[in-house]
């Protein structure tokens, strides 16, 4: 048997500002604290025109829109005698249409991948279904975080469940504690607090809580909605904070202004964790149905925040049971409406309520018990093949390349550190 002794995490990592970069970060730091003699490193998606100062963790970057990058990485890092490669998967971190040059990684690659897609379509473009697919079947075991993905994946792209394993958004471990606690030291005591956390983008839905405020301010005259998160890296670079001066204009036409806080900054997570440990009410009230998983859902969820949400698919499944408010998209009336059950009125029946035991999986050192087990059965899985055909055709053959790097991994000797770009620097492919 083959023993599970180093790894490599590709994706965006902080501190490039998104969401996949802070899960990849959060991802290692679990894996390392759980198994503190696997050698672990991440491979990190650096966007087009820009460049980071990543910690030493990260050995090679990607530069987004080279392709040459993602076939030289594949090859450097099968000379570090790799076991496993946990891939993860948005269509919008790789370049190419669609985000196909993953592709090029994975046709070049002869080690066993686990991909994490954060991402999965009920009604994917052409484009989207051509590189899902060749992802898929290049992956020896697929990692989703809701159980709507794991349909979806069976129903639109047939894939089989036994690739799929369904391990929930983790969340950080924190001590249930009273919102008062905290707001003396951001400087909101004594008022009533809404938070909603992300980079900025019309797609989040602001406009709809900025709506809804008048009405809240009738029933909670002291409520404060605090919109924490800088602008989209995308979005700032094309046009500017152009959107948020719009959003700021808006508050000022509904006369909320004194009451709507926009906190421009990508704050760390310690940060983050105190603003949501302070709120009195989490709000996701994003525009699209089709957002398959949010953090900032899940730590809200998991820290005892009461949540209100519109209806989009991790929301749906999150927070049923009772466990959350879910309003209609684009409804500021229905978001606003003065209900004595309703969180969002800021009522004092709006309690902070332990999350279920289960939903504290993914990145929690201590209960991440599940991912290292699973990494090692991939290993002494053959991996499959790099299918240059679009579709499921031709998923019984198994390439040659795959099997002579098992043969390496189990006869030659490992070498001393995993340093994808040569000795003790990063390098661009």
């Amino acid at each position: 048997m083959i023993n599970l002794r180093r790894i490599a995490i590709l994706g965006n990592h902080l501190p490039r500002q998104c969401g996949i970069a802070t899960f990849t970060h959060d991802l290692h730091a679990a894996v390392r604290a759980a198994r503190p003699a696997l050698d672990t490193a991440v491979v990190a998606i650096t966007g087009a025109g820009t460049s980071h100062d990543y910690p030493p963790c990260v050995n090679f970057e990607i530069r987004e829109n080279v392709l040459g990058d993602y076939s030289r990485s594949a090859i450097s890092m099968a000379a570090t005698d790799t076991d496993l490669v946990c891939l993860q998967h948005e269509y919008g971190i790789f370049g190419g249409i669609a985000g196909s040059h993953i592709l090029e990684f994975l046709d070049h690659s002869t080690i066993p991948v686990v991909t994490t897609l954060h991402t999965v379509l009920a009604e994917p473009t052409l484009a989207q279904r051509r590189t899902i697919e060749r992802v898929i079947d290049r992956s020896t075991k697929l990692i989703v975080m809701a159980d709507r993905a794991r349909a979806l994946l069976q129903t639109v792209h047939n894939v089989p469940d036994s690739k799929i394993e369904v391990i929930p958004h983790g969340i950080h471990d924190r001590p249930l504690c009273s919102p008062d606690d905290g707001k003396t030291a951001l400087g909101y005591e004594g008022k009533k607090v809404i938070l909603t956390f992300g980079l900025l983008s019309p797609n989040k839905g602001i406009e709809t809580m900025l709506d809804a405020m008048p009405r809240i301010l009738q029933a909670s005259p002291g409520a404060v909605y605090i919109v924490l998160g800088a602008t989209h890296p995308s979005l700032l670079r094309e046009h500017g904070e152009a959107y948020r001066d719009l959003l700021l204009a808006h508050a000022q036409t509904l006369g909320i202004e004194n009451h709507v806080v926009f906190v421009n900054q990508f704050v760390d997570q310690a940060t983050l964790l105190d603003y949501i440990a302070m709120c009195d009410v989490y709000v996701t009230p994003y525009a699209n149905e089709a957002q398959m998983t949010s953090g900032t859902l899940a730590y809200s969820f998991g820290m005892g925040a009461s949540v209100v949400s519109t209806p989009y698919w991790h929301a749906t499944e999150l927070l049923r049971d009772n466990l959350g408010i879910l309003v209609p998209f684009a409804d500021a009336e229905t978001m606003g409406r003065e209900n004595p059950g309703c969180p969002v009125t800021l009522n004092p029946a709006s309690l902070r309520i332990p999350p279920p035991k289960p939903q504290i999986v993914t990145l929690i050192p201590s209960s991440i018990p599940r991912t290292p087990p699973l990494f090692s059965a991939c290993i002494r899985t053959p991996c499959p093949v790099s299918v240059l055909s679009t579709g499921h055709s031709d998923r019984t053959r198994q390439d040659n390349r795959c099997k002579s790097s098992a043969k390496a991994r189990s006869g030659s000797p490992r070498r001393p550190s995993m340093l994808l770009g040569g000795a003790g620097s990063r390098q661009h492919g």
